[in-house]
């Protein structure tokens, strides 16, 4: 991935690192919700874990739950691959490093298991460097794991939790959190196979008309109200014309939920670049499809928490303030 240092750059002496591990956890989230393409995302109430610590030498990786045993452990794990370009940018290189994951977002399903990944990576290393948050801001934070992830659509509602439309300025990836209104519900529909993000956007035209662009972006604009304060418009304002359609040959059985469900009456897109689907209804609204797992989900309001030992707890970058 682009941003990703490599490791061959030797400790820093005279370093100062904490003795102690950290504990990184990260919500799942979902993308575009429709007509926000690369725009607008959703943290939800599902998690992974990392602990890490600085070691005498090596890099150790673990990881259990969703992964284990085909996900790599050394450095080429994307935790510790963005963890090193965090000490990397912040100047810094301990002699090693031990990586615990425990994962429970689906692998490869739209539900931004990579930018849980870099979020991850990118706080344990910041959170192990003494005084890293001084060296590394919130919004640098955002802006790194944007670069690495190539746009901040998943990036932002992991690290802000809630709602949030993301977009890139001159200076790189810029954030801002929007409540979500009360009633709306998220459910995700988790197909048995996976798909590819590379994949999804290679189905995409280098151009639309212009009557596509102009009624997303109408239904972008009406979709942050309808997140906000009027649910009941979520059915007509998660329409999309840029990248759905485009990409239904390649997932015939998740656009076929999507149709399926829209056709009942129910808000449904597909999640980030698929094959989950997300719903916003109520768990009774629907019917668990055959082949697919139901999540019945909620909004994640905190997005990452760090924690550095048992006596202290940080929010994640970015949440404080609501915007980068």
């Amino acid at each position: 991935m682009s941003g990703v240092a490599g490791s061959d750059q030797r400790p820093t002496v005279g370093a100062r690192f904490l003795s102690s591990p950290v504990r990184v956890r990260v919500p799942a989230t979902s993308a575009n919700l429709g007509p926000g393409f690369d725009a607008l995302g959703l943290a939800l109430t599902l998690y992974d874990e990392v602990t890490a610590r600085v070691s005498g030498d090596g890099i150790r990786v673990r990881v259990a739950g969703e992964g284990a045993g085909e996900l790599p452990a050394d450095q080429s794990h994307l935790v510790v691959r963005c963890a090193l370009a965090t000490f990397d940018r912040l100047g810094v290189r301990p002699a090693g490093l031990e990586v615990s994951c425990v994962n429970r977002i689906p692998q490869a399903r739209g539900l931004g298991s990579s930018s849980a990944a870099i979020v991850a990576g990118i706080l344990a290393a910041r959170a192990l460097v003494v005084d890293g948050t001084n060296a590394l801001d919130d919004a640098a934070v955002l802006r790194l794991a944007s670069e690495i992830e190539g746009h901040p659509d998943n990036v932002a509602p992991c690290l802000l939790g809630g709602a949030t439309i993301a977009w890139i300025g001159p200076d790189g990836a810029q954030a801002v959190r929007v409540e979500p209104a009360q009633g709306v519900h998220p459910l995700i529909f988790v197909p048995t196979e996976r798909g590819l993000t590379a994949q999804a956007r290679a189905a995409l035209p280098a151009t639309v008309p212009h009557l596509d662009a102009a009624r997303n972006a109408g239904r972008a604009a009406l979709l942050v109200h309808a997140l906000t304060a009027a649910p009941e418009l979520l059915l007509p304002a998660t329409e999309d014309w840029l990248h759905q359609s485009y990409r239904a040959p390649g997932a015939p059985a998740t656009y076929a939920l999507v149709t399926g469900l829209r056709a009942a009456g129910i808000p449904a897109v597909v999640s980030g670049a698929g094959p989950s689907v997300l719903a916003f209804a109520g768990p009774g609204e629907t019917s668990i499809t055959t082949g697919w797992q139901l999540l019945d989900l909620g909004i994640d309001a905190e997005g990452a928490r760090v924690e550095v030992d048992s006596q202290h707890a940080e929010r994640g970058p970015v949440a404080a303030g609501r915007a980068s």
